[in-house]
């Protein structure tokens, strides 16, 4: 098992009281999968994913543990946190340039990063090149600035970046949300030929297009309001969701809902919670038709079949 997460559980502390970001998330990921996580904006998802590299200062810690190859990650500790960012753990994030010093070259930058790391650049510009290469670009844009690289170049130089020590977890937050239809399908191919090659073990694609992610992950799993709702392979959320969000949001999508050219496209109504305070139970119960009295009690993650979970008390209506 790559990934293993139990009960992580991060707050966001305000001056009225701890935003409950993510409150007990549990889910594992095997050696080799390409795990899709999707969810309204404010869900948790860029959260999760940041916590598992705490790349946000912002973030506290509360509980639960993170687990990677056999050994736990000090998820609290920023420092302790330091030597396992890049090499075991790495990050594309969601705006390229917030990954480059727009001041320094991008050779110098990358030299700067591997030196800080005990590591060689010349041991590694061999490697570095092979890889450029695979996503199209060419040998000199080590000698650019960011700004003279397009959008999709920039974004190509950062996959680049955040796999070349070949970490064992790649997260992947919203990458493709900048980019047009064409760079997003070849960022998308990119990210799974990375994986075929082994250069990264095991990733999480956290996006708000169901259509895009479906099209690469082996897995989804499906976030609202700080906890995992439903968690199954790609084919089987698309096609066949149990928990009453999960198809409601994917009714709620046009990528996805061109497949049902039959059907009309529908709202969810109402908003999600406030996790300053959020409700017992099941958070989803006051957006949903299927609620009754026994939504007051959160609701156990399920198995419904082989490789599919579920948190619904109504999952066989």
């Amino acid at each position: 098992m790559a990934l293993d997460v139990n009960d992580l559980r991060v707050h966001y502390r305000t001056t009225k009281g701890d935003v409950r970001a993510l409150d007990g998330v549990s889910f594992s990921i095997a050696d080799g999968e390409i795990v899709g996580l999707a969810g309204e904006s404010g869900c948790g998802k860029t959260t999760l994913g940041k916590s598992l590299i705490r790349l946000d200062g912002r973030m506290r810690h509360v509980g639960g543990n993170v687990l990677l190859d056999g050994d736990e990650l000090p998820i609290g500790n920023d420092r302790a946190m330091n030597k396992h960012r890049f090499k075991d753990v790495s990050i594309i994030p969601q705006y390229s340039m917030s990954a480059m010093n727009p001041t320094r070259r991008i050779g110098k930058m990358i030299a700067d990063l591997l030196r800080s790391r005990g590591l060689s650049y010349r041991n590694l510009k061999d490697e570095l090149v092979h890889r450029l290469e695979l996503v199209g670009l060419p040998e000199r844009v080590l000698d650019n600035y960011p700004i003279e690289l397009s959008g999709g170049m920039k974004q190509r130089m950062v996959m680049v970046l955040s796999t070349l020590l070949d970490p064992s977890l790649l997260i992947a937050d919203e990458i493709t949300s900048a980019l047009d239809v064409s760079n997003q399908k070849a960022v998308a191919e990119t990210l799974v030929r990375f994986r075929d090659m082994e250069f990264v073990k095991s990733m999480i694609v956290v996006t708000h297009d169901l259509s895009l992610v479906y099209q690469i992950a082996d897995t989804i799993m499906i976030m609202y309001a700080g906890r995992i709702v439903e968690k199954a392979p790609a084919e089987t959320i698309v096609k066949a969701p149990k928990h009453p969000y999960t198809k409601a949001l994917i009714s709620a999508l046009p990528e996805v809902g061109l497949e049902y050219g039959d059907k009309r496209l529908k709202s969810i109504p109402g908003k999600p919670p406030q996790l300053l305070n959020p409700p017992t139970g099941c958070r989803f119960r006051a957006r949903c038709p299927l609620a009754s009295d026994e939504c007051a009690e959160q609701p156990p993650m399920v198995d419904v079949d082989g490789g599919h979970q579920a948190a619904c008390w109504k999952l066989e209506d």
